[in-house]
């Protein structure tokens, strides 16, 4: 099994707290409501959504996959911190034996934050990951959470 790293890390006007809330404790309604044609539903399979949760994305039409089941492995509202590994679904591809994500968000010095996220591909023998597919989940990556930070400046209250 080989295993490859990919980093995206953003900048946010956003508070720290506000942003884990929208990016990890209410994803669940937020992303299919601001990215619906990518992300249709997440249902909750078993769990409270604490660590040891599994979940079922279903993916809208603008997504090549139609679905993807994930565990929860670590969640710290404390510190802002969450990680998940995907075990099941077409996004594995028949490459990937699983991918974990990490997600920290930290607390910046003008009242926002820094929203990191670690993708950590775990692929089947000796599978070669392409340049072209790192890139194109580093902006999949980008993308949702620009969509969070927009539509979070843009309603204030929510």
């Amino acid at each position: 099994m080989g295993v490859v790293t990919c980093d995206v890390e953003i900048t946010s006007s956003v508070p720290a707290a506000r942003m884990f809330e929208a990016l990890v404790l209410d994803s669940d309604n937020l992303i299919p409501k601001i990215m619906p044609r990518v992300i249709e539903s997440v249902e909750t399979l078993e769990g409270d959504g604490g660590v040891g949760t599994v979940k079922l994305v279903n993916f809208g039409e603008d997504s090549q996959f139609k679905s993807v089941k994930y565990h929860v492995d670590a969640l710290d509202r404390e510190n802002f911190t969450h990680s998940y590994s995907i075990f099941e679904g077409d996004v594995l591809m028949e490459i990937f034996e699983s991918i974990t994500y990490k997600i920290e968000i930290l607390a910046n010095a003008d009242g926002g934050c820094i929203c990191k996220s670690r993708s950590i591909y775990n692929t089947k023998g000796d599978v070669q990951i392409t340049e072209e597919k790192i890139k194109e989940g580093k902006e999949k990556t980008m993308s949702m959470l620009q969509a969070i930070e927009a539509y979070l400046r843009a309603n204030p209250d929510a």
